[in-house]
């Protein structure tokens, strides 16, 4: 099984994939990481069946819409949140399939009244959103939250999973990653050891915690599973060319594209002086600047156009996209493969001796 834990720095929200059989699930996603969670799922070759909310977010918008109009994948979300547009919605007991294995639903309300904890088949883990944090829970405030009802929920659903089954929440905002049932039933501060109802209740009462930067927003936003108030899609890649968003965070345009898109872009070869005009040449209006040279130059490159990096196999050229967009370009692409994959295409190659360099 394919397993992957996904952060968004912004909302401190973990984004889970599973994968199975070529089938695949995303749980919890964030709407401005969908290019992000879309580029992993191609690239391990996965067809992303749904993507499952652990409940209606206060603190970031779901991606599940977004997910839904760019690949067809179900919104799957608790019947009891009371969204619209949900295409599959949730009962406790209910199953997901993907591939061989599956993921048991179960009600665990409190923090909403419409939270849900995702369990793997084999209850080796499961996925608590908010009403089980690392070391803590979710507020029980407002979204119809409930103490008691939390505090049943997490007791009866999720500490009752076998000791070793790892426990991975919606949020840390500590970087940690993954707790266990062991550990929560003992060293959980609200939950663990011998806490009882009661004393839960007083510690959630007397929290007093502000209200989420994004809830005006989320919660609307959620309701409608991230669908836009205006209904259309933020797209998914620049528009001055088809690109490719790899995992590693870097646009990628295709030789055949680049050939007909370059009069529209800067063409920045970034290897050394003797390769650019070596036996495989370089493209045709490419400017040399070296990458040991580029923080230098920045000042001589046009920020408002799209740059499009160069260099023998694509990897020194992606690393020059990096710079690029650390130092606010923000229409940055590297050259998929290189001038390899230029060559083997049979494209169009200058071969000039003298070189012109920044």
């Amino acid at each position: 099984m394919i397993f992957r834990q996904l952060f968004d720095a912004a909302s401190s929200t973990y984004t889970y994939l599973l994968g199975d059989g070529g089938a695949a699930l995303l749980i919890d996603t964030v709407y401005e990481q969908v290019p992000r969670d879309l580029a992993l799922v191609q690239e391990l070759g996965l067809q992303l069946l749904a993507t499952l909310d652990t409940h209606v977010h206060a603190d970031h918008v779901t991606g599940a819409w977004r997910m839904h109009q760019r690949c067809g994948s179900d919104i799957a979300v608790a019947e009891a949140a009371g969204t619209t547009l949900a295409t599959r919605p949730l009962r406790h007991g209910d199953r997901i399939r993907f591939g061989s294995r599956h993921l048991d639903v179960r009600a665990t309300p409190g923090h909403t009244d419409g939270c849900l904890t995702y369990v793997l088949d084999d209850e080796s883990m499961a996925f608590t959103g908010d009403s089980l944090l690392i070391r803590g829970c979710g507020r029980t405030d407002f979204q119809h939250g409930s103490a008691p009802r939390l505090f049943a929920s997490v007791r009866e659903q999720i500490l009752t999973l076998p000791a070793d089954c790892l426990l991975y929440p919606a949020h840390d905002y500590r970087g940690v990653t993954v707790t266990s049932v062991a550990e929560e039933r003992r060293y959980n501060p609200r939950l663990g050891g011998e806490v009882d109802e009661g004393d839960f209740i007083g510690y959630m009462s007397a929290l007093n915690l502000p209200h989420p930067k994004m809830l005006a927003q989320a919660v609307p936003a959620n309701l409608r599973c991230g669908q836009p108030e205006d209904g259309a899609p933020t797209p998914d890649a620049p528009a001055w060319a088809p690109l490719t968003l790899r995992f590693s965070g870097v646009w990628e345009i295709e030789p055949l594209a680049l050939l007909e898109h370059a009069s529209e872009a800067q063409i920045l070869d970034v290897r050394e002086a003797p390769e650019f005009i070596d036996k495989l040449g370089h493209l045709p209006h490419a400017r040399l600047i070296p990458l040991s040279q580029l923080a230098a130059h920045l000042d001589e490159i046009d920020c408002g156009r799209p740059v499009v990096t160069v260099c023998r196999a694509g990897i020194r050229s992606a690393q020059a996209c990096v710079l690029l967009a650390k130092e606010g370009f923000g229409q940055v692409a590297n050259l998929a493969g290189g001038m390899l994959r230029w060559k083997i295409e049979g494209l169009p190659v200058a071969c000039e001796t003298e070189v012109h360099s920044a």
